[in-house]
């Protein structure tokens, strides 16, 4: 199954832009007549049929639209410290995405070593894990954050904080998480959380969660918690 993205669909006639356009009929040797399966990161899965085949600007008549595919019933937030290696963190993007996350946001804690980030470039591996994945829902890369603002902010949700120190009490993330809740997952960077940063965490509602017994990379981490809450999701689902 080949899928494009195209975020903005209106009628029954849509028109690729230059890159996916390009990759359609340039490298996949796509032909007028051929069917092909579009998202709009807004939640709706097209089905279509080339109709004028150009590389520059495809065109595609929409067949049929499902709407809300594969909506889940929760929201997922990650805040997790971008990391030394790019690549590491990237790779926690484009898994997570595959999972099944809705908002990823880079989160500037005391040990981060390299704040920035490559949003282009992030941006585009989201967009290309959503395809990969058949997701219909584009995750949102948020702003960076600093901590001390990040965790007094207004985000809903069940809020966690995964951390390693083990002077303050942490818990299963079956004890906390309830099924069907949005969860917000606070995720370190190396060198992990500073004890000033978790109690803070604390103080502001959110709840100590460890991830095992393993101490865990960063990026590791982040996808140890996005899967954690995809099976809590689906446990005794018909």
């Amino acid at each position: 199954m080949q899928i494009f993205y195209v975020p903005d669909i209106k009628g029954s006639l849509c028109v690729m832009d230059p890159n996916e356009s390009k990759h359609c009929i340039r490298v996949l040797r796509m032909v007028k007549g051929d069917n092909l399966t579009i998202v709009d990161g807004k939640g709706s899965l097209y089905e279509g049929i080339i109709s004028d085949p150009d590389p520059a600007g495809c065109q595609v008549k929409i067949t049929s639209v499902t709407m809300d595919f594969e909506k889940r019933s929760y929201r997922l937030n990650i805040a997790i410290s971008p990391i030394k290696n790019p690549e590491r963190f990237e790779w926690f993007v484009e898994k997570s995405v595959e999972i099944g996350i809705d908002e990823i946001t880079p989160l500037i804690c005391r040990n981060t070593e390299k704040p920035g980030i490559k949003r282009d470039r992030i941006n585009n591996i989201i967009v290309s894990a959503m395809k990969q994945s058949v997701k219909a829902f584009r995750p949102v890369l948020n702003e960076s954050f600093a901590f001390n603002d990040f965790i007094k902010s207004d985000n809903p949700g069940i809020r966690m904080i995964a951390h390693c120190n083990p002077a303050i009490k942490r818990y299963n993330m079956d004890q906390i998480y309830v099924k069907g809740r949005d969860a917000l997952i606070l995720i370190g960077p190396e060198g992990d959380f500073s004890e000033e940063e978790i109690n803070l965490a604390i103080d502001n509602g959110f709840k100590p969660i460890d991830l095992g017994s393993s101490r865990l990379r960063t990026e590791t981490a982040g996808i140890a918690a996005c899967h954690s809450v995809y099976f809590l999701n689906q446990i005794n689902n018909s």
